[in-house]
């Protein structure tokens, strides 16, 4: 979410919760914060809204949710806020019991003038922090000037956050929500299931990116498990998956598996491991759709071509498979790869 100098925080309240698990404690504020300026306003919102990615989006379970029935009360009666965030700080509270939940500041922020799809809206925020960085506090005095370390939230961007826009209130909200990679890896279903339960809308953006990310699986992991492949081989196949995305507006099944698989034992491969992940992650991947661009751009940094070679050599690969070649030297006893080039540059 990049233009956000439109947006006022109307309403801020923060409590303590998380890691009930644990022990963790729960310590519910009775009063909103006053925001004081200007500058405050834009600093928080930055924090709180640039994370968020408008074109991944989810909604709300309506049935038997709590947080989607809370929100719904806010909306109507913003008189409610304050009652409803400590709702919504016990309901999480209560749903972190995994090992790996953290307590810390959780957050329900009341926004105005949200930017979106070209009009301005409503929203509601939730958002959690547990991470403290140290920071050296500068203290000037008549006399000189004072250090001091003290403890405080790093304001790039909050760790778990979803923004419920009100639109589509009967569907379940249109929500985007964020998770910083160490909060996905130390309990990736929380924030989105147990607590949200919220679930992707199936678009454009949603089918390129799962299938990306699907490919990028399969080429890394499962093919070398079943082909006799090398990092050079899962490299090309990377590109040209990559490149298929880039250069074309319609996904299409099986035409890429021709361009990009070839065999037919690598394409039926494909297709059951297609299979397992769908059944894994529960979600299915179409066979047709149109190509977004904006999943691309994400999908694409995870997509490395990089030859990692002991601790020595990092070998950058832009294409051309046909101009690498592995080999052993029986002499050394040492594997390598020649590289054919036409000029160094």
């Amino acid at each position: 979410m990049n233009e956000i100098s439109s947006v006022t925080i109307n309403k801020l309240i923060v409590h303590q919760a998380g890691n009930a698990a644990q022990g963790g404690s729960l310590i519910l504020s009775e009063t909103a914060h006053d925001i004081p300026d200007e500058f405050w306003q834009q600093t928080l919102a930055h924090f709180f809204l640039k994370p968020f990615n408008e074109a991944e989006q989810y909604r709300l379970a309506i049935e038997n949710n709590l947080v989607y029935t809370t929100i719904a009360q806010v909306f109507d009666d913003q008189s409610s806020f304050v009652n409803n965030s400590k709702i919504l700080a016990e309901h999480f509270h209560l749903k972190s019991q995994s090992v790996f939940a953290k307590s810390g500041e959780f957050y329900t922020v009341f926004f105005e003038n949200i930017p979106f799809d070209g009009s301005y809206i409503d929203a509601i925020g939730l958002f959690h922090t547990s991470t403290k960085d140290q920071f050296l506090k500068i203290h000037t005095k008549p006399t000189g000037v004072d250090l001091s370390i003290e403890d405080g939230i790093d304001l790039k961007k909050p760790e778990k956050g979803v923004l419920l826009l009100r639109k589509e209130q009967n569907q379940g909200f249109l929500a985007l929500i964020h998770e910083s990679l160490a909060s996905k890896q130390g309990d990736a279903a929380f924030w989105k299931s147990a607590f949200l339960q919220a679930s992707p809308i199936v678009n454009s953006y949603h089918n390129t990116n799962e299938t990306l990310g699907m490919c990028k699986l399969f080429i890394s992991k499962e093919l070398n498990e079943h082909f006799d492949t090398n990092k050079a081989d899962q490299i090309d196949m990377l590109q040209r998956s990559m490149d298929y995305f880039k250069t074309h507006d319609q996904f299409q099944l099986e035409e890429f598996n021709k361009e990009v698989l070839y065999h037919p034992e690598v394409i039926e491969s494909f297709t059951q491991y297609k299979q397992q992940y769908e059944v894994a992650k529960q979600v299915n991947i179409e066979e047709e759709f149109a190509i977004n661009p904006a999943a691309i751009q994400k999908q694409q940094r995870h997509f490395k071509s990089i030859l990692k070679l002991d601790k020595n050599f990092h070998v950058y690969v832009h294409g051309r498979r046909d101009l690498i070649e592995k080999g052993y030297d029986e002499m050394t006893g040492k594997h390598y790869y020649k590289l054919y080039f036409d000029q160094e540059q």
